[in-house]
């Protein structure tokens, strides 16, 4: 372990966070700390935690909502993994299981002040932040109702920018809130960009 803050960096994040054991006896598939982090990156991604598909990948993002996450950014797989520009790290860093009804389980409250908060002051080139989901939402910006953080999103300046999780689940929402294509997106998209020149 550190022996004290000056002693932090990345490096020695990353390796303690890839070789973390803290909830294994509570992780139905064991576990595997999947997340991308780099001095360089301008944009993180802060999503929930892995699905089955990115656990057994250990790819971030690597499954139907990433390729609609991809979709909503207009960015190609090669941009999107591209780590010396984008940071992935989700709030649970392992696949966390499954709920009752079918849902993942939500991340494991231990992870995001362990190992998020740590990644975020280690990375200082960050310019933009997108918050996907509900967990990431709460985790950075308190109690509120996630359709009124996406659709408040101009009031969160431009280092933020808040969205729903992109699941099969939101394409109802989406049909429901039309101004998230016609107004969040298109702001989305430019934020990228110019956090990435």
């Amino acid at each position: 372990m550190m022996s004290g803050p000056s002693a932090d960096s990345l490096e020695v994040a990353t390796a303690e966070a890839a070789a973390c054991r803290l909830c294994e006896m509570a992780l139905p598939l064991g576990p595997r700390p999947v997340f991308r982090v780099s001095k360089t990156a301008r944009v993180l991604i802060i999503g929930q935690a892995p699905g089955t598909k990115v656990h057994l990948t250990g790819l971030p993002w690597n499954d139907p909502s990433g390729d609609r996450l991809r979709g909503w950014l207009q960015m190609d797989r090669e941009a999107f993994y591209d780590a010396s520009k984008i940071a992935i790290v989700p709030m649970g860093l392992c696949y966390p299981g499954r709920l009752p009804n079918g849902g993942d389980a939500p991340p494991r409250a231990e992870c995001a002040p362990l190992w998020l908060d740590r990644f975020i002051r280690l990375m200082p080139q960050v310019r933009l932040t997108l918050l996907v989901g509900s967990y990431a939402l709460r985790h950075r910006l308190g109690k509120g109702a996630m359709t009124d953080w996406v659709r408040g999103f101009r009031e969160l300046g431009a280092a933020i920018v808040p969205l729903p999780h992109p699941s099969w689940r939101t394409t109802g929402w989406e049909r429901r809130n039309p101004w998230f294509e016609d107004e969040l997106l298109p702001v989305l998209r430019q934020a990228v960009t110019m956090a990435l020149e």
